[in-house]
């Protein structure tokens, strides 16, 4: 059985039979997956009036265990937007009741984001929803084939300049 990625390979070998195109498969099919991925995932975030990255700071707050607290510069680094974009999304959380955002005492130029009660109620129940979606997805991979495939993607991420294993907030 052939793919949409096999289909456009097909025709790259018969237009341009100089070249081997499967790089472009390997990066083809990262690319559709992810697309195919995300719209699954902010499908299922919508249910609960979510965003997928409301979800992955909401997220990372409460993986960060109690008290559910980081820096706003904290939040920059694990999320990987600017200071300006990570400020309108703090504001969104802020308004929707997810987080609290106040000066930190011990540095008054810092800003403490800390996930509220009802925010952590939410992401709590929330994450196993995601987690049953995820598996679903992945459902058509054998247990060792994910453990495969998430191995290569590491290599791939590493070998690309991503994660940090000395700072658990970047991965």
């Amino acid at each position: 059985m052939k793919d949409n990625v096999d289909r456009r390979m097909d025709q790259w070998r018969v237009e341009r039979p100089d070249i081997d195109p499967a790089p472009m498969g390997v990066v083809g099919r990262i690319q559709r997956a992810s697309r195919l991925l995300e719209r699954e995932l902010r499908d299922n975030f919508a249910k609960f009036d979510l965003q997928i990255w409301e979800f992955d700071m909401a997220g990372t707050l409460l993986r960060s265990g109690p008290p559910y607290q980081l820096t706003a510069g904290q939040l920059v680094e694990s999320s990987m937007v600017t200071s300006g974009a990570i400020t309108n999304r703090i504001d969104r959380l802020v308004a929707k009741g997810l987080v609290t955002r106040e000066v930190d005492p011990r540095n008054r130029r810092s800003v403490l984001i800390t996930l509220t009660e009802q925010g952590k109620e939410l992401i709590d129940r929330v994450v196993a929803d995601h987690v049953d979606l995820e598996a679903r997805l992945l459902s058509t991979l054998s247990g060792p084939d994910r453990e495969r495939l998430a191995g290569l993607l590491r290599e791939l991420l590493i070998g690309l300049g991503d994660g940090d294993p000395g700072n658990p907030l970047k991965s």
